[in-house]
């Protein structure tokens, strides 16, 4: 009876004594070394995965860089909207690290000058490089006032070219009759320029002949000038903008609104340039519906160094039809 027993406990157990060192792997499995525990077969979804690449759609990632084709990481910003002047002078200094570029101005002072990619750089004609900046090169330049960064921006770089006319716009500091003198303070540099009348000297006031007499102190004016030397411009236009008391009307968009500091800017119409006018909210009667693209009539008087709204009327409100 024992070793019937026994012999039953080796048949029916005896698979689970001894390894099945013989059994052949099946797919998907790889052959244990001996002693080694048994492998754990993977899932089969882990060792048929594939590297796998997936593009995003770009409209999700912010729609603000297919309106207008501008990437604002990658690009740099669209040149600032404003009055350009050409400016002439020989180079004192240039800061590649900083970019910008120091230049005494003819008519005298000197004006620190950035510049970036958006800048163009030519010598006789041709396109160049940063690298042609170099002390002591004679450059004429297009600036412009950098509102964002409160610089001076230039927009083209002439370097090595004939000496050209020139411009400067600002607000008359002196003017001496006998002895043939202005002195400018300029409108983007604040720095005072000073030119040189003769009887060849041209004069306008709106569209009109005038004389030196019309020209006063605290005029707005733009002059138009020949470089003469290092110091010292001949005037060979002056065109008197506007005079201390004098009345203008403007019509055109806001491009530019501070309620609280009483402010605006109107791009007018008759002559495309952008002005700052002063005013009082409280005299406005549509001053809730006054906003940026909004198109107004305004009557200002111009004061000693500035324009003051006597009148502001809404013509157009912003995005919207004409009021009748």
């Amino acid at each position: 009876m024992q070793r019937f027993l026994l012999a039953t406990f080796i048949i029916v157990f005896a698979p689970f004594l001894w390894p099945q060192s013989n059994q052949q792997p099946t797919a998907g499995q790889t052959a244990a070394a001996p002693g080694s525990p048994p492998a754990v077969p993977l899932p089969e979804s882990s060792s048929s995965a594939q590297p796998k690449t997936e593009i995003l759609d770009s409209s999700a990632t912010g729609g603000a860089l297919t309106t207008d084709g501008h990437d604002p990481v990658l690009d740099p910003p669209p040149l600032p909207e404003g009055i350009t002047t050409l400016a002439g002078g020989v180079i004192t200094g240039v800061d590649r690290v900083r970019n910008h570029m120091t230049i005494k101005v003819f008519g005298g002072g000197k004006w620190t000058v950035a510049f970036d990619e958006r800048t163009h750089i030519f010598r006789n004609g041709a396109e160049t490089t940063w690298a042609a900046l170099k002390k002591g090169e004679r450059v004429y330049v297009d600036t412009m006032l950098d509102s964002d960064h409160h610089n001076i921006l230039a927009r083209n770089i002439r370097v090595g070219v004939p000496e050209l006319p020139a411009d400067a716009e600002g607000q008359v500091v002196d003017v001496d009759a006998r002895r043939g003198t202005l002195a400018l303070r300029d409108r983007i540099n604040s720095s005072t320029v000073h030119f040189a009348i003769d009887k060849d000297t041209r004069i306008v006031q709106g569209g009109h002949p005038g004389g030196l007499q019309d020209v006063q102190q605290g005029s707005l004016v733009h002059v138009s000038f020949a470089p003469r030397s290092a110091n010292r411009g001949l005037a060979r236009e002056i065109a008197i903008i506007a005079t201390p008391g004098s009345a203008f009307t403007f019509l055109g968009k806001v491009t530019y609104l501070d309620m609280h500091r009483g402010l605006l800017a109107i791009q007018n119409a008759a002559d495309e340039r952008n002005y700052e006018i002063h005013f009082v909210p409280s005299q406005i009667g549509d001053a809730r519906k006054l906003a940026v693209g909004a198109q107004v009539k305004i009557v200002a008087l111009f004061e000693a160094t500035q324009y003051r709204a006597q009148a502001v009327t809404l013509t157009q409100p912003a995005n919207g039809p004409e009021e009748k």
